[in-house]
């Protein structure tokens, strides 16, 4: 577990993220970015650190990743789904804590396409009876 480097993919909506762990360090870098610089709104980092808080692991592992896709709150989702895989390729034990928040599922909810004959996907056009 010392020094090995652990391999994961995500993704959320459109967004595809890839993400390296290793046991040694404390740092999240994202696209060769600080975590702060690649996501300031709070909340993101809040949602991409939360597997590592749930493992105890916060401020123990570095993280690399390189994100593609989507934006700002898919590409946060995908970098949470690749960080809890990777967790659990790092140890096992660490698989049912991660399952029971619901870390390891892929959020399949994607945008409706829109419908021809009507004004997006569900909105109809206005009718008028008279």
């Amino acid at each position: 577990m010392t020094g090995s480097l652990y391999y994961a993919t995500g993704r959320r909506k459109c967004a595809v993220a890839r993400v390296w762990l290793s046991a040694t360090g404390n740092d999240i870098a994202v696209n060769r970015k600080p975590l702060e610089q690649a996501f300031p709104r709070l909340t993101l980092r809040q949602i991409i650190q939360f597997p590592l808080e749930q493992a105890g692991l916060l401020g123990k592992c570095s993280v690399t990743a390189t994100v593609e896709g989507g934006g700002p709150t898919g590409q946060a989702g995908a970098l949470r789904h690749a960080i809890a895989r990777a967790l659990v390729a790092m140890d096992a034990s660490m698989r049912p804590i991660l399952k029971k928040e619901g870390l390891l599922t892929r959020d399949s909810r994607v945008k409706e396409r829109k419908k021809y004959g009507q004004k997006g996907a569900r909105k109809r056009f206005q009718y008028s009876k008279r």
